[in-house]
């Protein structure tokens, strides 16, 4: 059972963990489609040392999900906005941010948006958003039409909400995590059910294809030049959905202290392999601490 706490963000609930009472602080920012229970197995470890904090975009997980486009827009923007904020109000203090899949693009959009808070990243198979608008013209044309006559198709409010419930169950949500993680023991009844739960709430089916109709906004190669602090990529070699080959040429940039392939690992190496990704978070903060003091 997840101990979430509630933050009041521009009028709607958002949900979030803490874990520790000491030490630097570390939030972590989740994947699209997933909430904090992702950290369940990092948050509470790294807690012996430092502060940390999970927190549910508007939209996921225990947070509210409004309707998209009225008073609220689902892009990196706005949620570097949310996990902006989220820092100044709650944990009070400049703090390093770790994410997972778009979660990457999430906090290098809120290092760039607000670098007095923000003292370094570290991403995790950040989302190479390979149906952005700019990239799409490198796609094979069959791969190229077949994505967009998807995203028109899906943003028939019937057609989309009805794909949305077929995909909204725990045996598919299973199929589809299992290509993934490569560790397949690391997908639990627990690890469906903190994904499908969410995926029931109002609200949930519109914010699934507000997203998957979102084409424009920043890729990683934009604000990885111009980020204000250093950051870390770490990159499960085996991630089918965002193949390391094409980002290794991340590592070349200023900003970048450390490119980290994670051999054997899929899409969600915090969840697959904690005991390998943990120790590389814990030295990567303290490290970072040496360096500040």
């Amino acid at each position: 059972m997840l101990n979430y706490q509630t933050w009041q963000w521009r009028g709607y609930n958002i949900g979030y963990q803490s874990h520790g009472e000491k030490g630097p602080a570390v939030v972590f920012i989740h994947g699209f489609g997933a909430n904090c229970g992702h950290w369940r197995k990092n948050m509470p470890i790294l807690a012996q040392e430092f502060r940390c904090f999970a927190l549910d975009l508007i939209g996921f997980g225990a947070s509210a999900k409004p309707e998209p486009n009225q008073d609220i827009s689902y892009t990196f923007e706005t949620w570097a906005q949310q996990v902006g904020d989220f820092c100044r109000e709650i944990v009070g203090s400049p703090v390093y941010l770790v994410g997972n899949s778009i979660g990457c693009v999430v906090i290098m959009q809120t290092a760039v948006d607000f670098p007095d808070l923000v003292l370094g990243v570290a991403a995790l198979n950040c989302s190479l958003r390979l149906l952005h608008e700019r990239k799409r013209q490198t796609l094979p044309w069959v791969r190229n039409v077949g994505a967009t006559v998807m995203q028109r198709v899906l943003k028939n409010q019937v057609v989309g909400n009805f794909f949305f419930q077929q995909i909204a169950k725990p045996k598919v949500i299973r199929r589809i995590l299992s290509q993934a993680y490569i560790n397949s023991d690391a997908i639990t009844d627990d690890l469906i059910d903190l994904i499908y739960q969410p995926s029931q709430d109002v609200g949930a089916a519109a914010v699934f294809l507000a997203f998957t109709g979102y084409s424009g906004g920043p890729l990683a190669e934009d604000l990885l030049p111009i980020l204000p602090c250093p950051a870390i990529i770490l990159w499960g070699t085996k991630d089918p959905w965002e193949p390391i080959e094409m980002a290794r040429d991340w590592a070349n940039f200023a900003t970048v202290k450390e490119f980290i392939p994670l051999e054997g690992l899929g899409h969600c190496p915090q969840d697959e392999a904690p005991d390998i990704v943990n120790p590389i978070l814990r030295n990567w903060v303290l490290d970072s601490e040496v360096v500040f003091k």
